[in-house]
């Protein structure tokens, strides 16, 4: 009871969080799976074959959420997964053991793309990167700003500095035609239509609340 009048997620107490119907365990080191995320994995789920072999890449992969939930619904998937934080990646490698699934899902502590480039091309790069702008942090909720990793909620450049990373590191990245998946955040679409201006297609799906909360591109 202690911990949560100071506002501490009662996931991070009980140490674990349900996410696209797989049990997962959460610390202090990794965001909280949210419902929002799982329309994220629902949109990739219908863009592979259940038959394809796809190489698939999750870009901060904090809990293993998304690909965990992607290697157990694409049997045939090969699963690489990078965080910068080495900490999230032990919750990760833990969730991927927990779910039978440590042997198809490789986990490497990167910046994004940077040190797997030469294992390129991909077949699809997915991500729930860090989108709140910094200045918006005072308006979350204390148990959200003050317990949960900072480097998993903020980024700079109002909020889109990830997104101006990663996109052209995922062009390079993909094979033609290629996915490109992401979450975004509040208001971000017209600036993630920007950036990705040179894709053969690009589209966006809404949340239950009618935001529009993940991009998908094709790269040409």
């Amino acid at each position: 009871m202690d911990r949560r009048l100071t506002h501490e997620p009662i996931q991070y107490i009980v140490g674990e969080q349900e996410f696209f119907g797989l049990a997962l365990h959460v610390t202090p080191a990794v965001l909280i799976p949210r419902p929002e995320t799982e329309l994220l994995v629902e949109a990739v789920l219908g863009e592979i074959d259940p038959s394809a072999n796809v190489s698939i890449v999750d870009i901060g992969t904090g809990s293993g959420a998304i690909a965990i939930a992607l290697a157990a619904h694409r049997p045939k998937a090969r699963v690489v997964a990078t965080d910068i934080s080495q900490r999230a990646l032990d919750v990760a490698s833990g969730n991927a053991r927990l779910q039978g699934l440590a042997d198809r899902i490789r986990m490497v502590e990167a910046d994004l793309l940077q040190g797997i480039e030469h294992e390129a091309p991909f077949d699809v790069i997915v991500s729930n990167p860090p989108y709140i702008p910094f200045a918006h942090g005072s308006e979350l909720h204390p148990q959200v700003r003050e317990f949960e990793p900072a480097t998993a909620l903020f980024a700079t450049g109002e909020g889109l500095d990830v997104y101006r990373a990663l996109i052209p590191q995922a062009c390079k990245s993909l094979v033609p035609a290629g996915l490109l998946a992401m979450e975004i955040g509040y208001g971000q679409q017209l600036a993630i239509t920007e950036l990705l201006k040179e894709w053969a297609t690009v589209r966006f799906l809404a949340d239950l609340q009618g935001i529009p909360r993940v991009a998908l591109a094709r790269r040409r």
